[in-house]
């Protein structure tokens, strides 16, 4: 059997790109080709791509008090599901030129939900959704004390509208399994949390 990764990025051959549409966010569309996996060469195809910067989530956590922090707010992207816009989500921004995630980690926290991160441990990097967008995501859990956490945040000029909640680990985990907290970050930074809790409470290194 032929092992994976056989082909990297040049052997992708981009024929024309072109930007499609330029607002918040910008779409490019590509015709391009690439060798198949039976020796033959695809014919030249098109793909519209989302072009989208990388980002960094934070899963808020006290060890402590086994508490972690959540923050509601609208998105657009469900309107027309049978559920609110208004989800539970993970500290969370964009990353700007020159910041590292860990720079972005610490900067959304204090505009999002007031809070500073002592130690920030790298939960994982992924891929949101490469059928159509580059976009990367840097997820981090970030150690802080819940004892004055929760409020109403957001930068005003970009239109934001945040309430930071403070639950129980054991409330936050039991939403992700019943599908109240269903955004892939969360999901992904509440399981990593209840495979590492035990670990974090008894001594976060």
């Amino acid at each position: 059997m032929t092992k994976p990764f056989q082909f990297n990025a040049s052997d992708v051959t981009v024929e024309k790109r072109e930007t499609v549409f330029q607002g918040f966010f910008r779409m490019d569309k590509l015709w391009l080709t690439h060798p198949r996996f039976d020796g033959r060469q695809m014919p030249v195809f098109t793909r519209e791509l989302f072009v989208r910067g990388d980002a960094t989530c934070v899963l808020p956590y006290d060890p402590e008090r086994d508490e972690v922090v959540l923050l509601e707010q609208f998105r657009l992207g469900v309107l027309g599901r049978n559920q609110s816009p208004w989800l539970l989500e993970l500290v969370a921004g964009m990353n700007e030129q020159g910041e590292s995630p860990e720079d972005v980690a610490q900067r959304e926290g204090q505009e999002e939900a007031g809070l500073s991160f002592s130690k920030l441990e790298k939960i994982c990097d992924y891929l949101v959704s490469p059928g159509g967008t580059t976009e990367m995501i840097h997820l981090y859990c970030g150690r802080i004390s819940t004892e004055s956490a929760g409020g109403l945040y957001g930068v005003e000029h970009e239109h934001e509208d945040i309430r930071a909640h403070v639950f129980s680990a054991r409330d936050a985990i039991a939403m992700m399994h019943d599908g109240r907290v269903n955004n892939a970050a969360a999901i992904i930074a509440l399981q990593w949390l209840q495979l590492n809790r035990s670990r974090l409470r008894e001594g976060w290194p």
